[in-house]
């Protein structure tokens, strides 16, 4: 049985789950589909091709579907796609796609902290944080299991690997490889995540093979391309090395901290 307070404003045309609570003051437009067991606080604005999965949450004053801002929108009837049991807490904003039958994307258990704003077209995965006054431009791509700590800033177009760290106060218009921690400004490689590694039950020997694939890309005196090679012949094979190399070599916009 849903709990709809009669001060939210909520378009006969959404389509509402099984046992959603929507507090007062609530705005909701047609175009709308809210999943089961989603809890909606006051002050929330969920606008037209938004579609929000089961078990989210969502505080005050935030804003989901809010038009791209992008030059290139011309009012298409575009998406925002939302996953199941996702935080969203107080004021974070979340752009719908620029074009029609395009989507931004945010996948499963993610925690959006207070002013989180992800913008048009991104697509986010599975467990991840966004940490106070995060912002994330246009375009991007960011895998599982990523931390961003507070006031991160990620230009448009660029991708962040599966168990990456970025620190506080981080800016970077390059994408940043999986399993690595990085921060400052401008951006540099710290070190490979352990204990993030440790979370996800990475094998220690596995973590060594990781931190020796780093060695070749930031400390080498080679090119990426040349170190990609080098992690092929000389690090033992897995999964999370072909993730590194097969990241690495789908860069477009070149990595952090490393020129091609």
């Amino acid at each position: 049985m849903n709990q709809i307070s009669d001060k939210a404003v909520v378009s006969p045309k959404a389509k509402i789950g099984d046992n959603v609570r929507i507090f007062p003051f609530v705005f909701i437009e047609d175009y709308v589909e809210i999943g089961d067991n989603t809890v909606i606080f006051p002050f929330v604005s969920i606008l037209n091709g938004t579609k929000i999965g089961k078990g989210n949450k969502i505080h005050q004053g935030s804003v989901i579907g809010a038009l791209p801002q992008d030059f290139d929108f011309r009012g298409e009837r575009s998406e925002v796609v939302i996953g199941d049991n996702n935080v969203i807490r107080e004021n974070v904003i979340i752009n719908r796609a620029t074009h029609e039958g395009h989507k931004t994307v945010i996948g499963n258990n993610n925690f959006l902290m207070e002013s989180v704003h992800i913008s048009h077209d991104t697509v986010v995965g599975d467990y991840n944080v966004f940490g106070y006054g995060t912002k994330i431009a246009g375009d991007c791509q960011i895998g599982k299991g990523v931390i961003f700590s507070s006031s991160v800033i990620e230009n448009a177009g660029t991708r962040v690997g599966d168990l990456a760290m970025l620190q506080a106060g981080t800016r970077f218009s390059k994408d940043v490889p999986p399993y690595a921690i990085v921060g400052g400004n401008p951006i540099e490689y710290e070190g490979p995540n352990n204990p993030m590694m440790d979370t996800w039950h990475i094998d220690e020997k596995v973590q060594r093979h990781v931190a020796n694939a780093y060695r070749l890309v930031f400390h080498g005196q080679n090119s990426v391309f040349d170190a990609v090679l080098q992690i092929k012949d000389q690090v033992p094979d897995g999964p999370e090395i072909r993730n590194i190399t097969s990241f690495i070599e789908a860069t477009k916009a070149g990595i952090i901290s490393k020129e091609w």
